[in-house]
């Protein structure tokens, strides 16, 4: 089982975009998936059609289980309408986790026990993070074998990188290996001189860590959302559902020399 997290100190640079994306064209190979919504906004749980307060579980229940083992986190998974697609949805109650249980012991690695308590059941588990660091990020990035750091081509989107990689050298002390970290420039409009200048300087700045292309800016990304549907099902040969194809395979590389 291979675990990704969708990760950036900033929002609408397309962490939820990425997420189902790649989740669908997963799918498409025939890969079972699990996707887990770290976020209160619960973006990813509206995107695939749940009411995030009418869910029987979610994620925050994870965190007041006694005892983490497959029986006790299965029934948190919903089946979405699209096979092989699973989710662990979120709920607004996340937002109080650090506040109730930030000091509690252990509680960084809840989410890594709780995936591999799943192993056999999925071949890949994709974490779409908040956008602020805390317990549910801290929890995402110590599960994952890769962090996929969205980032719009335009100039803000800078600091939330910066953030974001400070944040991962902190953490990096507490895991001997380091992350394994994959840039990749959203939103990208090659019409606009600050989308140029921006994807320039992440490959000046990050040569080793960003990936040398980008996904552009696609209205069927929202449309594809307004209806519930993974792009790549909604429309399968748009430039954006392309440029995500292209960006997978590129990433299954890495995974499979690392």
């Amino acid at each position: 089982m291979i675990v990704w997290s969708i990760a950036n100190q900033k929002g609408g640079v397309g962490k939820t975009t990425t997420t189902i994306t790649l989740a669908g064209l997963l799918s498409e190979q025939n890969k079972r998936v699990l996707l887990v919504d770290t976020d209160p906004h619960a973006s990813l749980t509206t995107y695939l059609n749940f009411d995030s307060e009418q869910v029987p579980a979610s994620l925050f229940d994870l965190f007041q289980l006694p005892v983490v083992n497959k029986a006790s986190v299965k029934p948190l998974i919903l089946k979405t309408a699209f096979d092989n697609i699973d989710i662990i949805p979120a709920h607004m109650s996340l937002a109080t986790l650090d506040r109730v249980m930030g000091n509690r012991s252990g509680m960084g690695l809840v989410l890594k026990k709780a995936l591999h308590s799943l192993v056999d059941d999925y071949d890949y588990v994709l974490i779409d993070c908040p956008p602020i660091l805390g317990v549910m990020m801290v929890n995402a990035l110590a599960a994952s074998d890769r962090i996929l750091i969205p980032v719009q081509t335009e100039f803000l989107a800078m600091k939330g990188l910066e953030r974001m990689m400070r944040t991962l050298q902190i953490m990096q002390r507490s895991k001997p290996s380091g992350f394994n970290v994959t840039i990749v420039p959203t939103m990208y409009d090659k019409r606009t001189r600050a989308s140029l200048q921006t994807l320039q300087e992440l490959k000046v700045r990050f040569p080793e860590q960003v990936w040398a292309s980008a996904v552009p800016i696609d209205t069927k990304f929202r449309d594809a959302s307004i209806k519930h549907m993974p792009p790549s099902l909604y429309a399968r040969n748009c430039r954006g559902v392309f440029a995500y194809k292209t960006l997978l395979k590129y990433v299954e590389r890495l995974d499979n020399h690392a």
